[in-house]
Parts: C-alpha cells; sequence; structure tokens
C-alpha cells in the first residue's frame, strides 16, 4: 500500500549538509585500492605471459611496463597495496572487539594514511637503492 503520509518524513542529507567521516572515506578507499591493483596485476600477468609468447610480444610488454606510465602505475600501485594491507590489519584488529569506538577508529584510519604513506616513501628509498 502506498505510503499517504509522505510529507511527515524527514529527507535524506544532502552533500552540503552531510560531512562524511574518517572511517567513511577510508572505507571507501580500501575498496578503490583493491580494485586499483587489478590494473598492476594485470601488466604485470601481460608482462609475463609476453615474457613466454616471444621477443617481440616481450618487446612491447616490456616497453610499457618500463615506460613513464607503466612505473607510474606501479608506484602508486605499491602505495595501494601498503594502504590496503594497513586497512587489512585495522579491520582484523576491529574484528577481535578492539577499537570500535569513535575516537580509536579515526586514530586507526589516520594510522592507515598516514603509514601507507611513510610505508610507500620507504619502500621506493629502498629500490632506489
Amino acid at each position: 500500500m502506498a505510503d499517504v503520509n509522505r510529507g511527515n518524513r524527514p529527507l535524506s542529507p544532502h552533500l552540503q549538509v552531510y560531512r562524511p567521516q574518517l572511517t567513511s572515506i577510508t572505507s571507501i578507499l580500501t575498496r578503490i585500492t583493491g580494485n586499483a591493483l587489478l590494473l598492476s596485476m594485470v601488466m604485470i600477468v601481460w608482462w609475463l605471459i609476453a615474457a613466454a609468447a616471444g621477443p617481440d610480444a616481450f618487446a612491447t610488454a616490456d616497453a610499457v611496463v618500463t615506460s613513464w606510465l607503466g612505473i607510474l602505475i606501479f608506484a602508486l600501485s605499491l602505495w595501494a597495496l601498503w594502504y590496503h594491507f594497513l586497512a587489512g590489519v585495522r579491520h582484523l584488529i576491529w574484528d577481535n572487539g578492539i577499537g570500535l569506538d569513535l575516537d580509536t577508529a579515526e586514530k586507526l584510519g589516520w594510522g592507515c594514511v598516514i603509514g601507507s604513506g611513510v610505508l610507500w616513501i620507504l619502500t621506493l628509498i629502498a629500490l632506489a637503492v
């Protein structure tokens, strides 16, 4: 049956009113980084298949993978890997019933964001040496 009392219900919050919380942003970012890691995995698999296919296919794949765009994709994928790992650790902590209060959840969110940036930079430095 149709709801005849539609005018008395509150409206959903609009984007001008709603302020996203850090936990919701980090949750969305976890999903984005998980899906973005597929791009680098596809490039790695393509590179390996091209290596098995022959020198011409490998030369093409290697040129793309070692180009500035390929290096940028792998560098950003490295950050996504660290972020996704730390977000997984955060979820393991939450699965044990620890850190579910808002203060600790926000600290864990900042830990994921800042920690992934620090680990990413350290890994890039280690790879450059």
